[in-house]
């Protein structure tokens, strides 16, 4: 009798650690698997130029550094199932074989930004993110000055630095002006009115942040939000929402491409 309990309670134990044994091993080709993909996915984007959708240009380096973290830890995990080390790991240590793998629900988290990103198409940040109005006075336009000091070649960026740091907006009257945004429109805005905005980044989309100028012209109606455009013209003070700020009247306005990159950069 108890060498037939015996003979049980061994293959109960065989069963049980072929079944962990099998599971470790799924849950580390998973886990390699990911890895190998989260690396293509990076090299796709940086390929296709979408890397300026998410972060800061400066900041590319570190999606290269990635790139070789993945490979690296993706060949290395590869490497290892292939020669059974994995395999031998399991059969000497089944006991704590939990503590060198990731759970399910783990790698399941990990798989959620590779899941997104191939599902979900890259593009910049529009009207949809802005989240509430617009402040001519964003944090990230104060208190630095423009990159240039060609007005012509000032951004929506540079021209709200320009402003937030003048003590008489007034001076402003007549400068010309030439810059691009997207069309961002409230529907308070009269007819004749709508932003050029865009969003700034410091690191990453998480904390973009959307700033933007007033443009008045008589069909601004005819170009929907989010539409790119380029506009040429000169301020002139008025009254928008409620406050007296520059507002740029445009000699022209052209239709254009988004930029290659998208966002401004404090």
């Amino acid at each position: 009798m108890q060498a037939t309990d015996h003979l049980h309670d061994h293959a109960h134990h065989e069963h049980h650690h072929e079944h962990n044994h099998a599971r470790a091993n799924a849950q580390a080709w998973l886990r390699t698997g990911l890895l190998f993909g989260l690396a293509f996915y990076f090299i796709y984007v940086i390929v296709s130029g979408n890397l300026a959708n998410y972060i800061n240009a400066r900041f590319a380096w570190l999606s290269v550094v990635a790139v070789a973290l993945f490979l690296l830890l993706g060949l290395s995990g590869a490497l290892d199932l292939l020669r059974g080390r994995g395999a031998d790991h399991d059969h000497h240590h089944d006991h704590d074989h939990a503590h060198g793998s990731l759970s399910w629900t783990a790698l399941g988290i990990i798989a959620i930004p590779l899941v997104l990103g191939t599902l979900i198409p890259s593009r910049p940040l529009g009207s949809a993110a802005v989240g509430g109005s617009i402040s001519l006075n964003a944090v990230s336009a104060a208190g630095a000055q423009p990159f240039t000091s060609d007005p012509l070649k000032w951004n929506v960026l540079d021209w709200l630095r320009a402003f937030n740091n003048s003590g008489d907006v007034s001076s402003f009257n007549g400068k010309q002006a030439d810059v691009i945004g997207f069309v961002y429109r409230e529907a308070a805005f009269p007819g004749d009115q709508f932003m050029a905005a865009r969003f700034t980044i410091s690191c990453c989309v998480a904390d973009a942040g959307a700033i933007g100028v007033p443009v008045q012209w008589e069909a601004a109606a005819d170009y929907p939000a989010d539409t790119w455009v380029r506009v040429q013209g000169t301020w002139q003070v008025g009254e928008f929402r409620g406050d007296t700020v520059p507002i740029l009247h445009p000699t022209n306005i052209d239709q254009i491409d988004q930029p290659d990159h998208p966002y401004l950069y404090p």
